[in-house]
């Protein structure tokens, strides 16, 4: 046993850790994600170690969940979860919580509402805080979806916290982005933003069960409609993105909907897309990477630090508009850095 069973505030041996996630044992997995998740400035430069040491030879298909609030998205995830591990794949859901902006805290019961699957031997449940990140996405979800890859997970599953423009950043880290709706009105179609119905690749209408049924079938027919005035993807064949009925609670539709995704996953891979998507995600974290780290920078530097809570103050005591005094900052900061 290596040292990464014990707590986080003692030695982390990293060579034990990889080694344990390698071998997909799912408490050092569990280990690993909390470690890339802390915001200590040792811990991340172990955990960048750690996935430097786990590099990027396993792949395994990440899958993009979002969807409007109470649709039954934990019932989807296990459910669907529950079917794919039945085929004998091995299957993570990192399920994003949302965080207080208050206090900062989130319930992160995710693994609660998914009592069956988070019982499966070949399933892995971690629900991470969202920390108020923008798209509804952990800001290290990332790369514990690459700690998954490196454990031998056949599907990850990202679990947004809910539905609307901001969330398409999920479509950065997903092969595949799937959009939860529930049965409704025909003006309902109107609160799904256009941003995220161009990046849906499949559109699951659920609880069509029941009374519901045919008041999901209509739905999903709207949605088709939509779709069709959307303008053609190059990364889509002939007749994605489609809109279907699935019922999580009576399982009903969910193997249809799995050969759909699979049908668009292997004419992506024998069309380039595949490879080509991800070396776009990888340049576009890069240079969120540098964006940040660059914005840290600035934050931690004592003069930028002094000048910034100076504007601060002006603009709170209405000496000066926001944009005039951030102006004003940035003036002085591209001055400074000029030759």
């Amino acid at each position: 046993m290596g040292r990464y069973e014990y707590g986080m505030n003692k030695d982390i041996d990293i060579a034990a850790l990889a080694d344990g996630v390698r071998a997909g044992q799912r408490r050092a997995l569990a280990r690993a994600i909390t470690l890339v998740e802390s915001g200590r400035s040792d811990h991340r430069a172990q955990a960048l170690d750690l996935l430097s040491r786990l590099g990027t030879d396993r792949q395994a298909l990440r899958i993009g969940l979002s969807g409007t609030p109470g649709v039954g998205k934990s019932t989807f995830i296990e459910s669907f979860g529950l079917m794919l591990t039945g085929q004998g794949l091995r299957v993570a859901v990192l399920a994003v919580d949302p965080s207080s902006a208050r206090s900062g805290g989130s319930i992160l019961g995710d693994k609660t509402r998914m009592d069956f699957l988070a019982r499966d031997p070949n399933a892995f449940i971690r629900p991470s805080p969202s920390q108020t990140q923008l798209g509804g996405v952990a800001r290290r979800t990332r790369e514990a979806v690459a700690l998954c890859e490196a454990a031998g997970y056949d599907i990850v599953l990202i679990e947004t916290v809910g539905v609307g423009q901001s969330e398409t950043v999920v479509a950065q880290m997903s092969d595949l982005f799937l959009l939860l709706l529930a049965p409704a009105g025909g003006d309902e179609l109107q609160g799904v933003k256009r941003g995220i119905m161009e990046m849906a690749d499949v559109i699951l209408v659920n609880k069509a069960d029941g009374d519901l049924k045919p008041q999901a079938t209509r739905t999903c027919a709207d949605y088709a409609g939509a779709l069709r005035l959307l303008r053609k993807r190059p990364q889509d064949p002939d007749g994605f993105p489609k809109a279907l009925t699935v019922s999580a609670l009576e399982t009903i539709g969910l193997e249809t909907a799995w050969q759909e995704m699979q049908t668009l996953v292997d004419w992506r891979r024998d069309n380039g897309i595949w490879d080509q998507t991800r070396q776009d995600q990888a340049s576009y974290w890069f240079t969120e990477d540098v964006h940040q780290g660059l914005l840290q920078l600035l934050i931690d530097d004592p003069a930028t630090k002094a000048q910034m809570q100076r504007a601060q103050n002006d603009v709170r005591a209405g000496k000066a508009t926001p944009t005039v005094a951030a102006e004003a900052v940035l003036a002085s900061l591209r001055a400074a850095r000029l030759p």
